[in-house]
């Protein structure tokens, strides 16, 4: 069974839950991971989802933020242990932009060990990606695009699946049309939504560049898509929270709405 398990779904600043970060189960059981949050965590919420490292063997990785990227380094070190103590088996390929993937050789010879640092080019592969390309893997087809930040350079992705659903990652930030050829009707749409629209002038997310949830679903309903997951949020509402962006989506978006918690997992 497809699944979308949400590891992290908050901001980079949360405390009381993780930075956004997901893994897919595929069809064939393998495990697709977007990025890993801010430090190593991941490991923890890895633990607690029941993650299989032998079946994760690709990786995206949206962009170079503290909340997005550092958790990458954590997952590296582990398979590369992994790998030297014959405890993995295969290749694990990590999808990512130009200056992503200068920050991940950068950071992983600073901190690794030096023969799990080894391992990069020997088992773990490093792929730069641009915009437009696709790549295919798992019985998926991946094509990257960049997201056209006004901050760091960001990449979102669409995936589709072999019965042909499409599900497509917006990033962190708000859309821009440049996206709209693989968001466009899409079965599952990725989109940040960094507090309701009511609590704009408690949160600030527009001098954050980001979008509130009145705008994602307004958006979700202009790009016909038939399901919105929302992420990237504040903590400080968390107890209330599914139950309150769930109602200020359903006011315009009319598909079916997630608002997950860390670890909730959604049906594909």
């Amino acid at each position: 069974m497809r699944k979308l398990t949400m590891l992290g779904t908050g901001n980079a600043m949360v405390t009381k839950c993780y930075n956004t970060c997901f893994y897919i189960e595929l069809d064939d059981g393998n495990l697709f991971l977007t990025d890993a949050g801010g430090g190593n965590t991941i490991l923890r919420q890895f633990e607690r989802a029941g993650f299989d490292y032998g079946k994760c063997h690709h990786m995206f990785v949206t962009h170079g933020h503290t909340d997005h990227v550092l958790g990458v380094i954590w997952v590296m070190r582990k398979i590369a242990d992994l790998m030297n103590k014959g405890r993995y088996e295969g290749e694990f390929h990590v999808y990512c932009h130009d200056v992503v993937r200068s920050m991940l050789l950068t950071m992983t010879e600073l901190t690794l060990k030096e023969k799990d640092f080894a391992r990069i080019g020997d088992g773990i592969f490093l792929h730069e990606m641009t915009d437009g390309q696709m790549v295919s893997f798992a019985g998926i087809a991946l094509t990257a695009f960049d997201i056209l930040s006004t901050k760091a350079k960001q990449f979102g992705y669409e995936l589709r699946f072999a019965d042909g659903i499409r599900l497509v990652c917006l990033g962190d930030e708000p859309y821009q049309e440049h996206a709209g050829r693989y968001a466009k009707g899409a079965d599952y749409l990725m989109a940040e939504a960094f507090c309701k629209y009511g609590d704009r002038d408690r949160f600030h997310p527009y001098e954050k560049h980001h979008s509130t949830v009145k705008e994602a679903s307004e958006l979700a309903e202009d790009l016909g898509v038939k399901n919105l997951v929302l992420y990237h949020t504040e903590d400080k509402t968390l107890a209330t929270r599914k139950a309150d962006y769930s109602a200020e989506a359903r006011e315009y978006f009319h598909g079916t709405v997630y608002v997950p918690d860390d670890l909730d997992v959604i049906t594909l």
